[in-house]
């Protein structure tokens, strides 16, 4: 029940979503994995320090943790990970996170065994991407090696076949990077792919098979037709035919092949089923026994549902939901990983047949009447064409919602801009309490999917091409001026904040369009392109080539957009939050603009994590960021804190 409405500045709006409730239980639902009657998920606890637990739920429905603590299984190959573990015939097979080494856990025992030895270098040799072979003896992965002397291009890619007791056969070796290895039902037949500097997977990877007589065939994808094209999810099915995603149409559609002939488009939706891979283990379909396919793909800022029928139709689910991935077959049923404006991520199955919805694992309860979450709307606003001629972008839009507070009639709320990172990602409609965090006190939030963004097609992801920090630019700015134009924001308090390239993004626009935003939050953004360019992981060594320039013949276009050359137009109240062991993103990169600032008087905050590396995985520095970004908007906009959060003020250096 709430009480008699209440009239409170914007931003001061009291609130039971508070950092506590942020992190309180909180889980990050990852991979699911179907091992006969029994699901599989993993979850990251940011109570446990961010560990990642496998969670096991039997047939007949009780839910057990695997892994005591400390263990986590977790990967660092391309740093980002994804496909840490995996389950075959009851056995547990994963990568652990504190060594990299991978383990293997047998039924009815809690007590991890060591497979692979001890690496010379520290966390030297790493694996991602398992799955388990047809006869459960041995696990296909992602191999990682990091030589000693610590640099990106010494690193080495390949795909191998760890058995039990630890003997490792190398299958895939030369190309500069690879994923997705996966061994038809028989054995016999092997697929993977591949993609060469300086692309990335989503750029242009190929898909390559080998026969069980060693040839080698590229079934889709790369550089050799008209139009570069991007390969992702590899599937076989049980009779033989490999299943995958490819962007030859614009977006990212689904096609099976079977030796001997073409690639056969068979599902195209009009919008991207797949999303980037900047994790291993991802999953947008699954085959069903009875040749059907469920698929999840993008429309109007959130995800359908959908089977394809044996006769080739395509029918949607009517669920809740309106995010899904980890798709994984259960018999006639699918299970995933699902979320909405109104839940957090849960653990779904759905049945194929009649579309009944089982929660395996539900979201939290956060003991808190619906009218407390503020619901987006999926918003397209023109921005500014340039070269790739595409006009317009999109965002999801949040109004201040908090059904016991009210602003001033006569106070337009303020804006936040949240910048997401990649620049691949994209806005999703499911319930964040980080969102919910703002709007609740009394914020508008803009969720923008700047072009570059997935879910739009490929024309929409390429205009980002050569035009990072321009495009994305024009995007956040056009979008803060459209809602303020529109008289839904107040135009003289905008802000922006963004994580790892939304950092980049945010530097920028308080660099590069002074007198737009009233204040900034940059989290682990990049001050330096060029320092990110000569200094960063093997995955994305080369990612600026793509997006800015080739490095170093381009050294001038990353002095030119890197924010650190140009703080003398900087003058905007900014707050930085950083990671002291982050790999991608090195913490010299916020200290220069740090330094930048006190040197030229400009009110800022600055926030180091011991022990975290790019995004905060613990508790205590997830609330310490959001509370902190909070009071240095307070003080720098001007709304007094709730007293009864007892939300310590971050200091704000003016000089």
């Amino acid at each position: 029940m709430t009480v008699a409405n209440r009239t409170l500045p914007h931003g001061s709006w009291p609130t039971p979503i508070t950092s506590e409730l942020v992190v309180r239980a909180a889980a990050r639902l990852g991979e699911v994995v179907v091992d006969g009657a029994d699901v599989w998920w993993a979850e990251s606890r940011p109570s446990e320090g961010g560990r990642t637990v496998l969670v096991r739920r039997a047939a007949d429905g009780p839910t057990t943790d695997l892994l005591p603590p400390p263990w986590n299984a977790r990967t660092r190959v391309h740093e980002y990970g994804g496909g840490a573990w995996t389950v075959t015939g009851g056995v547990v097979w994963f990568t652990g996170f504190a060594d990299q080494r991978l383990y293997r856990v047998e039924p009815g025992s809690a007590e991890p065994v060591a497979v692979t030895p001890e690496p010379a270098i520290p966390a030297g040799v790493r694996h991602a991407d398992l799955r388990g072979t047809p006869d459960g003896t041995a696990v296909i992965a992602v191999r990682e090696t990091h030589a000693a002397s610590g640099a990106s291009a010494d690193v080495v890619h390949e795909v191998v076949r760890v058995e039990r007791d630890g003997t490792t056969t190398v299958l895939v070796a030369g190309p500069d990077f690879v994923s997705d290895p996966r061994l038809s039902p028989d054995g016999r037949w092997l697929a993977w792919l591949q993609w060469q500097h300086p692309d990335m997977p989503w750029d242009a990877a190929e898909l390559v098979v080998r026969s069980p007589d060693g040839r080698e065939t590229v079934v889709a994808g790369g550089r050799s037709g008209a139009q570069p094209e991007s390969v992702v999810q590899p599937t076989w099915d049980a009779d033989g035919t490999l299943w995958f995603l490819a962007d030859r149409t614009d977006v990212w559609s689904l096609y099976r092949w079977q030796p001997g002939g073409e690639p056969e488009l068979v599902v195209d939706t009009g919008s991207d089923i797949a999303g980037p891979q900047w994790v291993f283990g991802q999953s947008r379909f699954a085959l069903l026994d009875d040749g059907r396919v469920v698929l999840a793909y993008g429309r109007d800022g959130g995800d359908r549902l959908a089977v394809r029928q044996a006769d080739g139709t395509l029918l949607e689910f009517d669920v809740e939901y309106a995010a899904f991935g980890q798709l994984a077959a259960a018999g006639p049923a699918v299970v995933c990983v699902a979320g909405g404006p109104a839940s957090e991520p849960v653990v779904l199955r759905v049945g194929v047949d009649d579309g009944a919805a089982e929660v395996l694992r539900p979201a939290r309860d956060f003991g808190l009447d619906p009218a407390w979450f503020s619901r987006p709307e999926h918003v397209t606003f023109p921005t500014v064409a340039g070269d790739s001629g595409v006009d317009e972008a999109h965002a999801l839009v949040y109004p201040p919602t908090n059904p016991q507070v009210s602003g001033p009639a006569d106070e337009r709320p303020p804006l936040l801009v949240l910048v997401h990172g990649g620049p691949t990602s994209a806005a999703r409609a499911v319930l964040d309490l980080g969102v919910q965090y703002w709007t609740s006190r009394g914020f508008a939030v803009a969720d923008v999917d700047y072009r570059g963004s997935t879910g739009y097609g490929r024309r929409y992801r390429d205009a980002l091409q050569g035009r990072w920090g321009i495009a994305d630019l024009d995007d956040v700015v056009a979008c803060a001026r459209f809602l303020a134009d529109a008289g839904r924001v107040d135009p003289a308090r905008l802000a922006i904040r963004g994580g790892s390239a939304g950092g980049y993004t945010t530097l920028a626009a308080l660099t590069f369009r002074p007198g737009v935003f009233a204040a900034g939050a940059s989290h682990y953004g990049v001050a330096d392109l060029a320092a990110l360019a000569a200094d960063t992981h093997s995955f994305e060594s080369r990612y600026l080539d793509g997006l800015i320039a080739p490095w170093p013949a381009g050294a001038d276009v990353y002095a030119e957009r890197s924010p650190i050359h140009h703080t003398d137009a900087l003058d905007t109240p900014l707050a930085v939050f950083q990671g002291d062991e982050d790999r991608v993103v090195p913490p010299e990169q916020a200290e220069m603009m740090v330094a930048a600032l006190r040197e030229k008087g400009v009110p800022h905050a600055y926030l180091l994590f011991p022990g975290e590396q790019h995004g905060f995985r613990k508790a205590e520095n997830i609330r310490a960021a959001l509370d902190g970004e909070l009071s240095f908007y307070a003080q720098v906009l001007g709304f007094e804190l709730p007293a009864e959060e007892g939300i310590a003020p971050i200091e704000v250096v003016r000089g």
